[in-house]
């Protein structure tokens, strides 16, 4: 039995070598590239977004620092759940849609900065305004002008 084995597994190895000899060297040179190119597209996966996930994590970390959530914290809320959302995707080697949802989460959480610093922007102006108002009224209760 392992003579029969023997010899067929010469046969097909003639049978391919002949084959191959057939074929133009132009068609086997494309065939192999375009073989090799699949494995290599195969075996690569993208590196992690890391530099993607430290900067939206430092904008997260800004935010709170700021007490950001007292003004600003549905899209706080948010940008650390799309953080959290990248790091499973780079747990399941999904790394594009890591990359996306880490510069998400940066983004909403620069928003909520943004958003904050103009709400306490408007709250101290609202005071000036109210303070202006009040000194007005006192300058004019004390010199008796009514305009």
């Amino acid at each position: 039995m392992t003579q029969i084995t023997k010899l067929l597994k010469e046969k097909e190895q003639r049978d391919l070598t002949l084959h191959l000899q057939t074929l133009p060297h132009g068609m086997l040179m494309a065939s192999a590239l375009a073989g090799l190119l699949m494995l290599t597209a195969c075996a690569s996966t993208p590196a992690p977004p890391t530099e993607a996930l430290q900067a939206a994590e430092l904008a997260i970390t800004n935010a709170e620092e700021a007490r950001i959530a007292d003004y600003a914290s549905p899209e706080l809320g948010e940008a650390r759940a799309k953080l959290t959302a990248a790091r499973t995707a780079v747990q399941k080697e999904k790394m594009v849609e890591a990359q996306r949802l880490a510069e998400q989460s940066r983004v909403d959480a620069q928003l909520a900065s943004a958003k904050a610093e103009m709400l306490k922007a408007k709250a101290v102006n609202d005071e000036m305004l109210k303070n202006t108002s009040t000194l007005k009224q006192e300058m004019q209760h004390n010199t008796g002008d009514p305009s």
